[in-house]
């Protein structure tokens, strides 16, 4: 896999410096990562990543996804040569979604991970999601269930040596923050999730 997508970056050595950084950043370890198949028509050139955040006893309760696209020639959607693809998925009190601050709660997450780690970015857009579910019939036994789902999009300012690493942070700030991973920057609030509860 790594061979191949060697090969599909060999044209362009500013994103190889990215592939480098990613595979050689030092994540969470209750963060695991790993590289995934990553979209080959959005853009020439695409790293991805998946990643779940486990508990003490390596119970998931958080998933997240990563996407750095590159196009040497610009993209005139992203207003630029980059675009940052992410996904962050966790489970919440049942309480939390009922409150109608949460989408923007969530937001806020993304926007102040990115500011607290000076991921300079522009163009950013994307959607929070919030939902429960309770089960019937055959599953009445299991218990109701409320996650939060933030997808999200944005271009990374990262100078003429690009430097993916702010980045980097910034959404492993998002997924820690999601599943309430401590410890937390300042100004972030932090849910009830089941990863508190282990």
């Amino acid at each position: 896999m790594k061979n191949e997508v060697r090969t599909l970056m060999s044209g362009d050595s500013s994103f190889g410096r990215i592939t480098d950084a990613i595979e050689a950043f030092g994540w969470h370890p209750r963060v695991q990562v790993e590289q995934i198949p990553a979209p080959q028509r959005i853009a020439p050139h695409a790293y991805a990543v998946e990643a779940s955040v486990l508990t003490t006893a390596d119970d998931e309760v958080g998933t997240g996804r990563l996407i750095v696209l590159h196009d040497p020639n610009g993209n005139q959607a992203w207003n630029g040569n980059y675009r940052c693809v992410s996904y962050a998925r966790a489970d919440v009190d049942l309480e939390m979604v009922t409150d109608p601050l949460l989408a923007e709660v969530g937001w806020t997450w993304l926007t102040e991970a990115l500011e607290a780690n000076n991921a300079s970015y522009h163009d950013a857009s994307g959607t929070v999601t919030a939902v429960s579910s309770r089960s019937f019939g055959e599953l009445a036994g299991e218990a109701d269930r409320a996650e939060i789902e933030i997808r999200a999009s944005w271009t990374p300012e990262l100078g003429e040596l690009p430097d993916i690493v702010p980045h980097l942070a910034a959404w492993q700030s998002l997924l820690c923050t999601t599943a309430g991973l401590p410890p937390l920057a300042d100004g972030i609030i932090q849910l009830t999730t089941r990863l508190e509860q282990q």
